[in-house]
Order: structure tokens, then C-alpha cells, then sequence
């Protein structure tokens, strides 16, 4: 049996917040990689999520794979004011911002690595400034997935447009890969904390089968 010790330092999420933006016209892209995120989780651990007015989202709760309850949520606020609907779940519940797991694109990362850690600054992402802001802390998990860089930066617009762009081809095959790696990485955290998890699956790669 765990001694209550060690359960106090593990951070071990309770809401897992998928981050992108609503309406037909973006799913897929890759700004919306953390709301495929969490629609994988729904579907593995059988957890029916619905739009939720008084969240302002599309949310769920049920059990992770070792029987805890869990929460998913995908904020319908669009990107940049996510931050609304996480605060209107951790106030419902008290959750404290250490127990939210925050899912979102990397532009930093390369399509096909995963990135855990348990603070930091919102590194330009809209979703995760509003995020930072609403919950008054910096101090909660989050999980970065690769999305890689555009061919050419040279504008604002360049960026904008590769954001809310789809996959191509042969990045989507990665990214279906990357996705169940994502979920492995979160069901060890529910198991054994946010640390572990990062010890185990932020060196990790999922490269294509040719390149």
C-alpha cells in the first residue's frame, strides 16, 4: 500500500484538458492535436464526454485505467481564452492547478516527440497564456505535442496558416503513433506521478517508417 508520504508528492492529474479550437473547419489541424488527444482517451477508457454549457466545453468524467476518477474537458472558447472554461471545472470541483494536466501543440517540438513537465512559461501559445492566467500559477503539468516548424516563417501569417493547417500525409501517420504515445505517457502518470512519466517518454521518438 502507498504511504500517504509519497502520495502527496506525486502530481498525478485530475482534469486532462485538451486544448484547440472548436468548429468543423479546424479539426484535424494541428492546433487541435490536444483535442485529439483527449478524444483518444475518451474512446480508450470509455469515457462519454458532451457539451457542457456551465464549462463552456465538451467534458466527461469517469475512470483511468487503475479506477481513478478523471476528467477530460476540450474548452469551446476558441484558443486564446481556454483558460475560461479550465477555471469554471477547478472551481466546480477545487481542483488545485497542480492536479490539471494541460495537452497542447508544440510548433518547438518535431512532429513525432512528446514533451512532460510540471511548470513553465506559455512559450508564445495562446491557449496556454489564458491558461496561465485563469488559473493564476504556472505551476500546473502539461504535455507537449510536436508539431514542427513551417517550412518558411517568414511572416505571421506563414506561422497562422501552418497552425491551423492539416497534417501532411505522412505526418498524420506519425501523429496517430504519436497520439497512443501520448496516452501511454498520461495513463503511467495517473499511475505513478507526472515525474515518472517524464522520465520515461520525454527522450522517446516516434520517426516514420521511411523517410
Amino acid at each position: 500500500m502507498t504511504s500517504t508520504e509519497t502520495a502527496v508528492n506525486l502530481i498525478v492529474p485530475q482534469l486532462i484538458v485538451g486544448l484547440g479550437n472548436p468548429e468543423p473547419k479546424y479539426e484535424q489541424t494541428r492546433h487541435n492535436v490536444g483535442f485529439m488527444a483527449v478524444d483518444l482517451l475518451a474512446r480508450s477508457w470509455q469515457i462519454s464526454c458532451a457539451e457542457h454549457r456551465k464549462f463552456n466545453g465538451v467534458f466527461g468524467e469517469g475512470f483511468g485505467p487503475n479506477r481513478d476518477k478523471i476528467r477530460l474537458l476540450k474548452p469551446l472558447t476558441y484558443m486564446n481564452r481556454s483558460g475560461q472554461s479550465i477555471r469554471a471545472v477547478t472551481d466546480w470541483y477545487k481542483l488545485p492547478p497542480s492536479s490539471v494536466l494541460v495537452v497542447y501543440d508544440d510548433m518547438d517540438l518535431p512532429v513525432g516527440r512528446v514533451r512532460l513537465r510540471l511548470s513553465g512559461s506559455a512559450g508564445g501559445h495562446n491557449g496556454m497564456k489564458s491558461t496561465i492566467s485563469h488559473l493564476g500559477t504556472q505551476n500546473f503539468p502539461r504535455l507537449r505535442i510536436g508539431i514542427g516548424k513551417p517550412r518558411s516563417a517568414a511572416t505571421d501569417s506563414d506561422t497562422v496558416s501552418h497552425v491551423l493547417g492539416k497534417f501532411a500525409p505522412r505526418e498524420n501517420e506519425l501523429i496517430s503513433e504519436v497520439l497512443y504515445l501520448v496516452r501511454d505517457a498520461i495513463e503511467l502518470s495517473l499511475k505513478e506521478g507526472v515525474e515518472k512519466a517524464m522520465s520515461l517518454y520525454n527522450g522517446r521518438s516516434i520517426v516514420g517508417s521511411h523517410s
